[in-house]
This record gives C-alpha cells, sequence and structure tokens, in this order.
C-alpha cells in the first residue's frame, strides 16, 4: 500500500481524489477531464485508458511503475466504468477496493464499492477479480458479475438485463 502511494506522489506530485463533480488535476497525471451526462466525469489517459466516474466516485489515480502512466486506481465509494485496450507488452491495470482486486490487460468493464462490498462487471473482454491478500480469485468474461464481500465465495453470474442497465445508467450510458 505504501509502495503505491509513492508512486501516487511520484505521479508529477498529483494525488487525484474525486468527490462528485471534480475539479481534479488530469493534466498532472498524464489524463484530460470532462464533465458527461448525470454528473458524471470522464478522464481520457495516456495509452487510450478511459476512467467514466460516477458523480460522487472517491478513487485515486495511481502509478506503480513511475513511468509516468495512470496504471491502477484505489476506489473507495461509487462506480468506475473503465476502458483499457489491450496492447503488447502493456502490463496489467488494478481498480483495487477495500474488498477487491480487479486486474485486467485489455478490456471494458465496471467496478462498484459500496458499503462493504465490490462488484465487478465486464461488459467486454476478461477480468481477474481477486480477494487482498490472496484470499480466492475468478476470472470473469463478457457479460459477467461477481460480488465480493469480505467473507464468503466469489461467485460468478451472469448479470440479468435490468441490473446491467441501473449500473450503466448511474454511469450515463
Amino acid at each position: 500500500m505504501m509502495l503505491a502511494r509513492v508512486g501516487s506522489i511520484a505521479l508529477a506530485g498529483a494525488l487525484l481524489l474525486l468527490a462528485g463533480p471534480a475539479a481534479a488535476q488530469p493534466a498532472a497525471s498524464g489524463c484530460t477531464s470532462a464533465p458527461t451526462a448525470q454528473g458524471t466525469q470522464t478522464l481520457r489517459c495516456e495509452r487510450a485508458i478511459t476512467i467514466v466516474a460516477e458523480s460522487g466516485a472517491k478513487f485515486e489515480l495511481s502509478d506503480r511503475n513511475r513511468d509516468g502512466q495512470v496504471d491502477s486506481v484505489e476506489l473507495s465509494n461509487k462506480a468506475l466504468l473503465l476502458e483499457v485496450p489491450k496492447k503488447p507488452g502493456r502490463t496489467r491495470f488494478d481498480v483495487i477496493t477495500p474488498q477487491a482486486i480487479a486486474a485486467v490487460r485489455g478490456t471494458k468493464w465496471t467496478v462498484d464499492a459500496e458499503g462493504g462490498k465490490t462488484s465487478v462487471f465486464v461488459v467486454d473482454g476478461r477480468v481477474s477479480v481477486a480477494r487482498p491478500g490472496g484470499r480466492g480469485s475468478v476470472v470473469l468474461g463478457a457479460g459477467d458479475g461477481v460480488d465480493v464481500e469480505t467473507t464468503g465465495d466469489l461467485i460468478v453470474k451472469r448479470w440479468p438485463p435490468a441490473r446491467v442497465s441501473a449500473l450503466m445508467a448511474r454511469l450515463g450510458q
């Protein structure tokens, strides 16, 4: 955790914490920012990474490998829609919540951290979801989701259209 924080500080000395329509410092993180539908915020980062944040989402961008590029997000509240194109030689991109780590090399997916649960849904591609400390993991494909709590099994399910639509609406999609 400390290493991630050090990487964040190295990212041009800027920590990006969003709460609602943010007046963020995306340029310092290699990202540009624009408010979008329903109060969401869209960040477009180098390497064609796109992050749509639900209104009120709280998250922090990180540069773990200190190459000046965003390669992870620490999400503490609400939902993000992420699109990370697959490119040769790219390291994985992680979304870290208190309950889960969702990791990809290229895909489009959502992560929703609410209360004591993190929900991950894959729009396109594949996402590995694990509990911190290696206490179980699953791989999701397009249309799959998982709800991660501090205890219990990680069960991959096809999410019903109503659940997907409700989450995507929160993200202005």
